[in-house]
């Protein structure tokens, strides 16, 4: 049975991309070598972001969307796996930039 996840207000969910397991040398890195994957992509996002105002501002104005492959901070949010694969639910602000491609 498929996890469906909702995140709520200014939270985003992302599937994680995880790094080559060898160099470009050739070499293969064993689990505790590997650096902590900062990539990934958009599966879901919540409401918005509340600002101190009250207003919320919806994820197409924060330029966010479920789809897009973005950079975030190392060390933020949780981590949590679904259908068996490695997600992070983190916050809009711990996303640094949107890959285009």
């Amino acid at each position: 049975m498929a996890v469906v996840v909702k995140p709520l207000a200014d939270k985003v969910l992302v599937k994680v991309v995880e790094e080559e397991e060898k160099t470009p040398g050739g070499i293969y890195l064993p689990d505790t070598a590997k650096e902590k994957p900062f990539k990934g992509k958009v599966i879901a996002v919540g409401s918005g972001k509340q600002l101190k105002d009250g207003r919320v501002v919806p994820f197409e104005e924060l330029g966010v969307k479920p789809g897009d492959t973005v950079i975030f901070s190392k060390y933020a949010g949780t981590e949590i796996k679904l259908n068996g694969e490695k997600h992070i639910l983190l916050s809009v602000d711990d996303i640094y930039a949107v890959i285009e491609e």
